[in-house]
């Protein structure tokens, strides 16, 4: 499996609503946030190594109603953190 994020425009007020729609219809879906600044989503979405990136995002992420745009990023290596909480 491999990770790929995809920030999504949606028509003005309809944010919520693509969220849910892609949550019921998308089951590749990791997690979905709703952002500030130019895209109003960022959605992580484990795909099988040999799932074509771009027909996914057509097919799957672009045809949710109120879409507007969509900007993909393919991603490489995860890094772990390690972080932890400042006391």
């Amino acid at each position: 499996m491999r990770a790929i994020f995809v920030q999504i425009k949606c028509e003005l007020g309809k944010a919520y609503t693509v969220a849910r729609e892609a949550a019921d219809r998308i089951p590749e879906m990791s997690e979905l946030y709703s952002t500030s600044g130019e895209y109003d989503l960022l959605g992580k979405f484990y795909l099988e190594a040999d799932q074509d990136v771009g027909l996914f995002v057509t097919e799957q992420v672009q045809t949710l109603p109120s879409v507007r745009e969509t900007y993909t990023l393919i991603t490489f290596n995860a890094f772990g953190g390690g972080a932890t909480k400042a006391d």
